[in-house]
C-alpha cells in the first residue's frame, strides 16, 4: 500500500459532514466548465451569478481604500460606517428602523445564514424550509446540528408555502421557519397578502423565529412590488432575521459580503460564530459595500428590466416545447420548468429518460447545454435554467435544447 492509499483509509471524517457533499450546481459546472476546456461549445445556464459588472464607482471606491491604507482588519462584523449604511438601507428601502447594535456584516450572505444557525441550533432543533429551495439551506442547518423540515411546494401553489402546510409543519422542536423571496431556484415571490396569513401562524408560535432571504429584492418585474416580513408584522420583528447582501442586485458575487438586520442578542451570538471562524469581512470589499448602498441607485431598476427581457425570452421558448411548461416569475433570475411531459422519453440512443437529473444530464452531453435538475433543489421533474447571461447565448442555448427534445420519442 502507498503512503497515499494508506493516508486515504486512515482518513475520518467528521460525523458533521458524513451526509454532507459538494453542491450539485458546482458540480454541474465543474463538468460543464470542463467540456468547455477539451474545446466543446458548452452554454452554462447553471450558476446563480450576473453577467454585469460591478458598477464602476464601487471599483473606484475599492481602489481609493486600499490607496488610503485601509487594508487592516475592521471591527469584527462590519465597519461602522457600512453598519451605518445597512441601517440607512434597510430604512429608505424596507421601512425598518435598526441600531447600529442589530446589524452583522459577513462574508457573504451564506456565511450570515451559517452564523445564524450555528448561534441557534442544538441537536435535534428543526428549521421548516418550502422545496424547493436554494441547495445550501439543507446543509447549513444539518452541519449545525439541526434537522430540515421540507415542505413541498409545487408549481400548482406557484411554489410558495401555504398556512396550513407551515402550521402542519411546526412541532414542540421547531426553531426557525426559512422564507426566501424573490426566490432561488423559481423565481417566485411573497406579496403582502401571501407572507400576512403566515405570519398570522408565526403569532401562534412564539417559539418559533423566521429567517427571511431577500437577496433578490431589487430584482422584481412588472410593477410587483417588494416587501419583507419584519416591516408587515412589527409584533415578530424580535423573532424575525432579514437577510440580503450586495451579490445579486450590485453584481458583487466576489466581493462576498452579506450582511442581516434582527434583534440585538441573536446579533451577539452570531458574531460569537464569526469571531472563531473567519474573523472580519474584507476591509477592500466593505468599502466597495458602503459606495454600492450609498451611491447611485439607478442601475438597478435598469438591470431589472434587463433580467425580464431576457426572462419573458426564456418562458416563451420552453413553452414552446412539447412536454415542458413554465411559471412566469415574479422575480430573480432563474425559471423553473416542469419537464413531466418528457420523464419516460426514449432518446435517439436508445436510453430512457426516467428523472430530471437524467434529463439534464443527457442535454449537457447532447445539446452541450448545462442546467440543473430540480431535484438539487428539492423538487421533481423540474429544472432550473439561470437567465443572467447574454441574450444571443439564451437564444442559441434555448434553440438547442428545442432541438434535441424534439429528437425524443414519446414515453
Amino acid at each position: 500500500m502507498t503512503l497515499q492509499d494508506q493516508t486515504a483509509a486512515a482518513f475520518r471524517p467528521a460525523d458533521r459532514i458524513a451526509r454532507l457533499g459538494v453542491s450539485e450546481i458546482l458540480q454541474i459546472g465543474a463538468k460543464a466548465a470542463a467540456m468547455q476546456r477539451a474545446g466543446r461549445p458548452v452554454i452554462i445556464l447553471g450558476a446563480g451569478e450576473p453577467d454585469f459588472d460591478t458598477p464602476s464607482h464601487v471599483k473606484q471606491a475599492a481602489a481609493e481604500a486600499m490607496a488610503r491604507g485601509e487594508t487592516k482588519y475592521t471591527a469584527l462584523d462590519g465597519t461602522p460606517a457600512l453598519k451605518a449604511a445597512i441601517v440607512e438601507k434597510f430604512r429608505r428601502e424596507n421601512g425598518l428602523d435598526y441600531t447600529v447594535a442589530e446589524i452583522t456584516v459577513a462574508a457573504g450572505a451564506k456565511q450570515v445564514l451559517y452564523n445564524a444557525m450555528m448561534a441557534t441550533l442544538d441537536p435535534g432543533d428543526e428549521v421548516i424550509i418550502p422545496t424547493p429551495c436554494w441547495t445550501s439551506y439543507f446543509d447549513i442547518v444539518r452541519i449545525a446540528g439541526g434537522v430540515p423540515v421540507a415542505v413541498p411546494c409545487d408549481g400548482a401553489q406557484g411554489f410558495k408555502l401555504s398556512p396550513d402546510a407551515l402550521s402542519a409543519a411546526i412541532t414542540p422542536k421547531t426553531r426557525w421557519v426559512m422564507l426566501n423571496s424573490p426566490s432561488n431556484p423559481t423565481g417566485a415571490a411573497y406579496a403582502e397578502a401571501d407572507y400576512r396569513p403566515l405570519l398570522d401562524v408565526l403569532l401562534a408560535h412564539p417559539q418559533v423565529w423566521l429567517l427571511v432571504d431577500d437577496m433578490y429584492e431589487h430584482i422584481c418585474y412588472e410593477g410587483f412590488r417588494f416587501t419583507t416580513p419584519a416591516a408587515l408584522e412589527p409584533r415578530l420583528k424580535g423573532r424575525i432575521l432579514t437577510v440580503n447582501g450586495v451579490s445579486k442586485a450590485y453584481a458583487m458575487t466576489g466581493w462576498r459580503i452579506g450582511y442581516a438586520g434582527g434583534p440585538e442578542p441573536l446579533i451577539k451570538a452570531m458574531a460569537v460564530v464569526q469571531s472563531q471562524s473567519t474573523s472580519c469581512p474584507s476591509s477592500i470589499s466593505q468599502a466597495a459595500a458602503l459606495a454600492a448602498l450609498t451611491g447611485p441607485q439607478d442601475l438597478l431598476a435598469l438591470r431589472a428590466a434587463d433580467f425580464q427581457r431576457r426572462r419573458d425570452l426564456v418562458v416563451a421558448a420552453l413553452n414552446a416545447i412539447p412536454g415542458i411548461t413554465c411559471r412566469v416569475p415574479e422575480g430573480a433570475f432563474y425559471t423553473f420548468a416542469d419537464c413531466s411531459g418528457l420523464i419516460g422519453a426514449t432518446t435517439p440512443e436508445g436510453a430512457r429518460i426516467t428523472t430530471d437529473r437524467e434529463f439534464c444530464a443527457w442535454l449537457l452531453e447532447t445539446a452541450e447545454v448545462a442546467m440543473v435538475p430540480g431535484a438539487a433543489f428539492g423538487l421533481s421533474p423540474y429544472f432550473r435554467i439561470s437567465y443572467a447571461t447574454s441574450e444571443a447565448e439564451l437564444r442559441e442555448a434555448l434553440a438547442r435544447i428545442s432541438a434535441a427534445c424534439a429528437r425524443l420519442r414519446p414515453a
